[in-house]
């Protein structure tokens, strides 16, 4: 039992997305550490071949931020866009499933991205926000990427 756990762990975590950084700013100057800055990182969705999501997001600097201790802001801002020129589904897709999740404290806070299926109008929907164990924020962003209706998304 606890290898088939272990094998179940490995295998949600090989299928999240990765964040690949894309570029930054300076938002403010820093005399130790880094400097306080917004980045922005894309994400390709592992399940669906050919959809990157950018997202934006601010990053605490100082002594605490460069060795991982600072808090990051709550705010995100998420563009999902088609880069390929088709769209694959390598599987059947929940209705809504975490794609990527990543620390933005060093204890329970965490950035999420969430993908969310219109069936209806056959498009990937895909949210941002941001969690804390005790107290999460409300604020979010969306993006959504239609998909032609020649190829249905396939929908467990």
């Amino acid at each position: 039992m606890r290898f088939t756990a272990r094998i179940l762990v490995m295998t949600t975590f090989c299928t999240m997305a990765k964040a690949e950084l894309i570029g930054e700013v300076d938002t403010a100057f820093r005399w130790l550490g880094k400097d306080d800055r917004v980045v922005i990182e894309a994400y390709d969705d592992p399940k669906v071949q050919g959809v990157t999501c950018y997202v934006s997001r601010a990053r605490t600097g100082g002594v605490k931020g460069t060795v991982g201790l600072a808090e990051d802001r709550a705010e995100a801002s998420i563009a999902c866009r088609q880069v390929a020129e088709s769209v694959r589904f390598l599987e059947k897709l929940p209705r809504q499933e975490d794609v990527f999740t990543e620390r933005m404290s060093i204890l329970f806070k965490r950035l999420h991205v969430v993908r969310v299926i219109d069936s209806m109008r056959n498009t990937l929907i895909y949210l941002t926000y941001s969690d804390k164990l005790i107290e999460g924020s409300p604020q979010n962003s969306i993006s959504a990427v239609p998909v032609g209706h020649g190829n249905p998304i396939p929908v467990k």
